[in-house]
């Protein structure tokens, strides 16, 4: 992120977008975030908890009991430690069902590449300060994601380094990162099956990498066939000691997203000389292809992107239209439009949230195959309990969700839904310890654990695991 959106005219531009119905649709939330949404992450006890326009504050939207996000309620959570109020960071919900933060762009709205960091504990309603890697005096808004080991791995931005936070002791490791083409500066990560990272690069642009954790090694993977990396149109700079060098990001590119056939789809910005955005299609094993260009002049320079159930990928212009990518082509959908960084995030109802004050509704549905299923699990559950399921795919075919370089809202991960059978209410029980925290992990056994809501009631229900919006096939369950 090189320059930051008011949120006055965010605020604006959401107040003004037209409802207009259609096969896909966006749907105004009942109640309207307190403070605007300028990042949402899901959490796994099902609610979604997001950072408002003072950047400071945070606020939980709670569906109500029949699963409706569109009518759920806003709740205000605890702020940030003092002298820490970020913007554009690096970040990730973890495998114990915290939220880690790292870094920021800006602090207090001021360029500042600050290197504090954050971890919110959502049965406490409180944050714990996160001390930095050892020898990282700047974070800013780097490239971060989780991996299957649960462990979290920031980029640092004007350099080519790579440390990861073990979440049970919150202490960092720096790893190798060897034979990378450029810094990591402003490349958006996307987590592959085998557990390795991919990017395409900005500076090195039209460079392409691929980088495993275990063996701290980057590998080239060539050319993505389009550039995707636009011009920086208000350079970072940060100077450091003792030469005052300056860094200065090399431009901007788009959300890439893992799709359920194992291909990335990686969007781009306008670059000079261009007469259109391009788009590029990585296949593993294969290479690049070219995907389709953006229409009427669109592109994708730091917007958000999010994988539907269907395998559509949603995205974002920066003209503040929305896309459907369908695996061929790149179909505008008209639903209205939004101001710039209005942030995407798929729900456990499929739906995605839009800037936390509408959703988006498409037609398409998923695949039987693309759905996690039980193996195994209690059929009688005690309120207040924590119980250990099992089964496959728990964690989703993808991250699910992307912006650039900054503030990562992947969902991979599996929440626990309980509908009682009288009633026809919606609990979810809140998910943590995760086996895992990669994607597509076929036919694997993997597990999490889950607390029955101490709230919820009593009786023959029905529980599914759902992830990135697709649930299993239900199995019956007694609560008591």
């Amino acid at each position: 992120m090189s320059f930051r959106l008011s949120a006055a005219l965010l605020a604006i531009c959401l107040a003004l977008l037209p409802q207009i119905s259609t096969a896909q649709k966006m749907v105004q939330l009942t109640h309207q975030p307190p403070d605007g949404a300028l990042v949402e992450f899901l959490l796994t006890d099902g609610t979604v908890m997001v950072q408002s326009y003072s950047e400071n504050t945070w606020y939980k939207l709670t569906p109500d009991n029949t699963g409706s996000y569109v009518n759920g309620t806003w709740s205000q959570l605890a702020s940030l430690p003092s002298g820490y109020q970020p913007l554009y960071f690096a970040s990730a919900v973890l495998a114990d069902g915290k939220l880690v933060i790292a870094g920021g762009e800006y602090n207090f709205d001021q360029f500042a590449f600050t290197n504090m960091g954050a971890v919110y504990d959502p049965t406490k309603n409180s944050w714990l300060r996160l001390e930095p890697p050892k020898g990282w005096k700047w974070i800013g808004d780097s490239p971060s994601a989780v991996l299957p080991n649960g462990e979290f791995t920031v980029g640092q931005k004007f350099f080519k380094r790579v440390a990861s936070l073990d979440p049970a002791t919150l202490k960092w490791t720096e790893l190798t990162s060897k034979q990378k083409n450029d810094w990591n500066a402003e490349e958006g990560w996307t987590l592959l099956p085998t557990g390795h990272i991919l990017t395409w690069d900005v500076k090195a642009n039209p460079l392409s990498e691929e980088y495993d954790p275990k063996s701290g090694k980057w590998t080239n993977l060539g050319s993505t066939g389009q550039n995707l990396q636009g011009p920086c149109t208000v350079c970072d700079c940060i100077e450091v000691p003792p030469k005052n060098w300056c860094y200065y990001s090399p431009g901007e590119t788009g959300p890439g997203i893992l799709r359920p056939d194992g291909t990335v789809y990686a969007t781009g910005a306008l670059h000079s000389g261009q007469s259109a955005a391009h788009t590029a299609i990585y296949t593993p094993g294969s290479g690049w292809s070219a995907g389709p260009d953006f229409p009427n002049g669109d592109q994708a320079a730091d917007t958000a992107a999010a994988l539907l159930p269907d395998g559509n990928v949603f995205v974002e212009g920066s003209g503040g239209s929305f896309y459907e990518f369908d695996g061929t082509n790149l179909t505008s959908e008209n639903v209205g439009q939004v101001g710039p960084y209005t942030p995407l995030m798929t729900l456990p109802t499929g739906e995605v949230l839009v800037g936390g004050s509408e959703v988006y509704q498409s037609s398409g549905t998923y695949q039987s195959a693309w759905q996690p299923t039980i193996s195994s699990v209690a059929s009688t559950l005690t309120r207040g309990s924590t119980y250990k399921i099992s089964g496959t795919q728990f964690n989703g075919l993808s991250q699910a969700a992307a912006f650039g370089d900054e503030v990562e809202t992947a969902t991979n991960y599996p929440l626990v839904r309980i509908t009682n059978n009288a009633t026809g209410h919606i609990f979810y029980a809140r998910t943590h310890g995760h086996s895992t925290m990669g994607v597509a992990t076929g036919s694997k056994i993997v597990s999490t654990n889950f607390e029955v809501p101490s709230q919820m009631e009593t009786g023959a229900g029905e529980l599914e695991v759902v992830a990135n919006g697709i649930p299993s096939q239900p199995v019956a369950v007694t609560v008591d």
